[in-house]
Parts: structure tokens; C-alpha cells; sequence
């Protein structure tokens, strides 16, 4: 699933929300209906050509409510909501299914479409005189024609971070996993979690390892973020790395959002780790790769 790009080639995506010219048949269409996004038959994810024309203005046949989303290597790409997932046009898959046969970054604009998608369905109208809200040219974002209110589709920071401990002499290093009570919970994953009005990311941190795990870390430092479009829209992971200083820590869990805790030797981790697209996994392999070289 490459949309129709060599294997060789990396293409190159930048987000963008000007419609400045019109949308034309062989540019990209991420296609979303029900939480999930069309794939064509052949697997390779559409074009413009591939939906249905619909009814347009008077006079002419059109494709209307095409959303810009950027370029993909200079070629236009757009989000097309559907009410319902039509079958005829081929399969519909969730995110987390389709991001785990995409190379980056087609896996982050699959996640876009989706996020921009749901984001404009779920405001649509003004939370403070309740009339319909209109497109604002250029941006993702709505204003209200009535009382002027200014929506931008704003951003859902979260927190993640891979703690590490001393391993016993001789041994190993040791990183901190933990089972979710939701989603997944079979996932040894990372602390997660959002980010709270008028918090630092760095503070955040230190609050969600203290809440979820009843641990104090240090050395903290950012790794890097992502897009993720499981968790809704506006929604982007920022990654740390820090270091428990009590080698005889033991972490707590809260009972609510997590089941359970461990520490695991760096070069003995469990098999059910996060997926491979993840920035969660890219935090655990990051960590790893130095006890096991």
C-alpha cells in the first residue's frame, strides 16, 4: 500500500489548507465514513477519480466537499467524509490497521484525514449562539457568521515517557511497562497521558508517573512527537525518556487506568510491545538498542 509510489522513494508530505486551485481526478483522496478510511480494491488507498461524482451547482457535475490537506511530493492531497462506509468502493479500515501497513509519513496523513474529518463533524455548529458555523478559507478552522467566534481545530497535547532504573550488578538496565485498563490491555506499553491546562509537557510528566505509577523520576529528556489519531482529533504524542534514581523503586499502579506494572530487563522485553508505527515503540526500541548491541 503505497499510493502508486516506487518502493524506492520516500515521499514527502506538507500539511497545508488552501484550496487554491480545484481538485483534479489522479489527486490523492483520503476517503473517511465511521471512524474508518477507504482503501480501493487493489489496496492502494484513491484518487479523486475514484469517488462518485456527485450533484454540484447548477449547470455541471461535481465532487463537492473535498477538505485540503497539503502535498504529497507536490500532488494535492484531500479528505472526503461519507455518511456511510459504501462497500462497493472497497475496504474501510480503522486507523490502527491501516497506519500498520504505511510507511511514514503516509501513516501521519492517514491520521490527519481522519482527525480533520472528525473535527469539522463534530463542530459544526457555534457553542455560544448556536448558529451554523462557516469554513474559514486557508485554515482548518470555522467562524461563527452571527457573533463572529473564531474555532481553530485546536491541538490535544499528551505525554508519554520510558522510564529506566539501574538493573541488578552485572545485569541489564531495566524499563518500566505497563497494561492499560482499556484499549489494548493485553500492550505492555509506556505512563501516558494529557496534558492539563496551564502545565509544562514537562510537568505533566512528573504528575501523570506520580498519579498512574507512584514513582519520582529525573534526567528528564524530549525524544520527540506524533500525530495520533486513535485518541481523537487534535490529539499529539510527546515523548520522554527519564530515569527512576531509586534502583529499589517499585511502581504502584492507580487502579484505574492501569491494571499492572513492571520493570523488565532492556534486553529481556516482552513480545506484546506497541505497534511498530507508534512513537511508544520507537521510545522502547530507542532505549533498548543499547543493551542489546
Amino acid at each position: 500500500m503505497n499510493l502508486d509510489l516506487p518502493p524506492t522513494i520516500h515521499p514527502v508530505f506538507l500539511p497545508g489548507a488552501a484550496a487554491d486551485v480545484p481538485a483534479e481526478p489522479t489527486d490523492h483522496c483520503l476517503v473517511v465514513a465511521d471512524g474508518k478510511l477507504l482503501v480501493r480494491p487493489d489496496g492502494e488507498l484513491p484518487r479523486v477519480a475514484d469517488l462518485p461524482a456527485e450533484p454540484g451547482p447548477p449547470g455541471r457535475s461535481d465532487r463537492p466537499g473535498l477538505v485540503p490537506l497539503g502535498t504529497l511530493d507536490g500532488v494535492p492531497v484531500w479528505a472526503a467524509a461519507r455518511e456511510k462506509a459504501d462497500a462497493t468502493l472497497g475496504n474501510w479500515l480503522g486507523w490502527r490497521e491501516l497506519a500498520a501497513g504505511l510507511p511514514e509519513p503516509l501513516a501521519a496523513l492517514a491520521g490527519r484525514a481522519l482527525q480533520v474529518v472528525t473535527w469539522r463533524r463534530s463542530h459544526r455548529y457555534c457553542g455560544a449562539c448556536t448558529a451554523e458555523l462557516a469554513d474559514v478559507p486557508g485554515e482548518h478552522a470555522r467562524r461563527c457568521p452571527d457573533c463572529q467566534l473564531y474555532v481553530p481545530m485546536q491541538l490535544s497535547p499528551a505525554v508519554l515517557v520510558a522510564i529506566r532504573r539501574p538493573g541488578p550488578p552485572g545485569a541489564a538496565e531495566q524499563l518500566l511497562l505497563v497494561r492499560h485498563s482499556y484499549g489494548p490491555t493485553e500492550v505492555w506499553a509506556l505512563v501516558a497521558g494529557f496534558v492539563e491546562a496551564g502545565e509544562t509537557l514537562e510537568q505533566a510528566v512528573h504528575r501523570e508517573v506520580a498519579e498512574e505509577v507512584g514513582l519520582r523520576v529525573d534526567r528528564l529528556t524530549y525524544f520527540g512527537s506524533q500525530p495520533w489519531a486513535m485518541s481523537g482529533p487534535g490529539v499529539v504524542l510527546a515523548g520522554f525518556t527519564a530515569y527512576c534514581p531509586d534502583p529499589a523503586a517499585e511502581p504502584v499502579v492507580d487502579g484505574r487506568e492501569l491494571t499492572q506494572a513492571r520493570w523488565f530487563p532492556l534486553d529481556a522485553l516482552p513480545k506484546a510491545l506497541p505497534p511498530t508505527y507508534s512513537i511508544s515503540r520507537w521510545l522502547v526500541e530507542s532505549v533498548r538498542a543499547p543493551a542489546t548491541t
